[in-house]
């Protein structure tokens, strides 16, 4: 056995001692400085040209029709719900391990989330997807979850036997390829954050993508007042009165700093992400046979990919590792030199209070049932087994290095094969059964 740094043990990375390149994000040239420099020169922060050309280059990219930029993702999903007709008294379908922006904002149209379950994938549960369902679901946010694409072989066709819209978060996935075919494609519509920590990273962006002419209209009608106007509203007759206001009262518009950040961007996303699989995949071949971790990752022999590997994590199993749980774990990784080792993820959202009682309108009702056929809350204790299901952060290498990917590696191995040193100090685990402890978030 070999003593673990967190008993006293010598850690097995010198941090002091690994280039910061190594992990730095997103990769900044000069060519990058320059096209910001123009915009800062030029007052073109508030213009559309930059925006507009950004918008082609990504809706080419990512191989659909239409692309609108946003000030952010959040704006973004937010327009997307009104592309697709969420409003009063529809409920749409949400994995309920995401970030709070994938579905909070439900309650702008009075509409209710329904939440359902993961799976150790961290990904909607396809298998507790129609338990959801019911007469008043309008939409199916779709969320691909750290970079892990979900199983819309299995998604697409519930949706299409309950006429139900799709909407797509692609915020941790751009590029993600799911079986020969990037996400971002299969749904009605598509939205996603691209603000400065995500692997697609434009300072705070959001872009939404559809191939359906009506949800571009309606998304553009939504949060772009200058846009909102004879040259893009060609279709939608219901929307040509109110032309120059934005319908949903935001302002959506892009900053073109970040936009032409995201043009530079882009030329080099494929190329980049291209080397961060190669290192991480490396990083997993190498820590695959240890009890407890299961990398989250896709089988590439399908066609699938991870893109840039948001934010790259492990599914834990404290099973496997006589019940330590996965806080006392990433704690003895840290101490091994690797600081970047968290448990959890996003927190379960059914378990927050503004699920439960926040009156946003002052009505004296909970929002989230404010115009609800049912109390969709009371299905909330049928995602209990989502609460249970524990991941750890891996590193999210950004160039390939071997040596030091391989001394990464041996801090991870190190803590499985010494991991019963931990066990009489974790006060988090329970002998003989799996840590069902709260902070899994």
């Amino acid at each position: 056995m070999e003593k673990l740094a967190l008993l006293g043990g010598t850690p097995v990375i010198d941090a002091e001692k690994i280039p910061a390149s190594l992990f730095k994000w997103p990769i900044i040239t000069e060519e990058d400085e320059e096209v910001a420099l123009d915009v800062i020169r030029n007052n073109k922060f508030s213009g559309t040209d930059i925006t507009a050309q950004f918008q082609d280059e990504f809706a080419e990219w990512q191989g659909r029709e239409y692309a609108i930029a946003f000030c952010n993702g959040t704006a973004a999903l937010t327009a997307a719900m009104y592309a697709v007709g969420l409003g009063k008294g529809d409920e749409i379908i949400c994995p309920t391990k995401t970030y709070w922006g994938s579905v909070s904002q439900a309650i702008n149209f009075g509409a209710s989330a329904v939440f359902c379950n993961i799976d150790e994938h961290l990904s909607l549960d396809p298998e507790d997807l129609e338990r959801c369902i019911t007469p008043k679901t309008k939409a199916i946010m779709v969320v691909h979850y750290m970079s892990y694409p979900c199983d819309m072989d299995k998604i697409m066709p519930i949706a299409k036997k309950y006429n139900l819209k799709v909407i797509e978060d692609v915020s941790h996935a751009h590029g993600v390829m799911y079986k020969g075919r990037k996400v971002g494609t299969f749904g009605d519509v598509a939205a996603m954050s691209m603000m400065s920590m995500k692997s697609f990273a434009a300072g705070e962006l959001g872009m939404l993508v559809t191939d359906d002419r009506i949800c571009y209209e309606r998304a553009m009608a939504f949060g772009h007042y200058e846009r909102n106007n004879e040259n893009y509203i060609k279709e939608c007759e219901e929307l040509k009165p109110y032309s120059h206001i934005a319908l949903g009262g935001i302002k959506g518009r892009a900053n073109q700093l970040c936009s032409a950040l995201a043009r530079v961007q882009l030329k080099y996303y494929d190329e980049r992400t291209a080397e961060i699989r190669r290192a991480v995949n490396y990083f997993y071949d190498l820590i695959s046979d240890l009890p407890g971790l299961h990398p989250l990752r896709v089988n590439e022999a399908e066609g699938s990919h991870m893109g840039g590997y948001y934010i790259p994590h492990c599914y834990y199993n404290p099973d496997e590792l006589h019940g330590l749980s996965v806080k006392k774990f990433c704690e003895a990784v840290r101490a091994e030199g690797f600081k970047g080792c968290w448990e959890g993820a996003n927190f379960c959202l059914h378990t927050h209070a503004f699920f439960k009682d926040f009156d946003f309108r002052n009505s004296g009702v909970p929002s989230r049932i404010e115009y609800a056929e049912r109390d969709v809350r009371e299905d909330d204790g049928k995602c209990e087994r989502s609460e249970t299901i524990f991941c750890c952060s891996a590193p999210w290498f950004k160039h390939f290095d071997k040596e030091i990917i391989e001394l990464y590696a041996k801090a991870y191995r190190k803590v499985v094969e010494n991991h019963e040193q931990l066990l009489e100090t974790d006060a988090d685990k329970k002998q003989g059964g799996r840590w069902y402890g709260t902070e899994n978030a």
